[in-house]
């Protein structure tokens, strides 16, 4: 195996599958760039982008880790944006959660554990 090295199986594998999504349409209001990355609470994104941002709480966008969407100024586009998942806790941004977000949605649980509850690591 070499460093960083990904072994998949073959076919196809679908990103975010079976996960809450919204489609909303962003415009650059501003008079500079501005670029989004991969998991950017867009609740929190910079003023110049307008769109329903209330819409956007507790969402990302919905494209692959390590990626992001730049957004030209007077640019307007339709993104998709995904829902946290896990703990659903947002800390730093922009600072206007810092702390948990409402519940998971219904029926959606974090895959990193067998029950959906964040795990704890004992203290040594």
């Amino acid at each position: 195996m070499i460093p960083g090295e990904l072994l998949v199986e073959a076919g196809n594998i679908e990103l975010n599958a079976g996960r809450e999504t919204l489609t909303l349409k962003v415009a650059n209001t501003g008079d500079r760039p501005i670029q989004i990355g991969s998991h950017f609470h867009f609740y929190e994104v910079n003023s110049a982008l307008d769109f329903s941002r209330e819409q956007a709480r507790g969402m990302r966008l919905n494209i692959p880790a390590g990626t992001a969407v730049r957004f030209e100024p007077g640019d307007d586009r339709q993104v998709e944006l995904v829902s946290f998942v896990g703990s659903r806790q947002i800390y730093g941004f922009n600072a206007k959660v810092e702390g948990a977000l409402e519940a998971a949605p219904a029926g959606k649980k974090d895959k990193s554990s067998k029950d959906g509850k964040e795990k704890k690591k004992k203290a040594k």
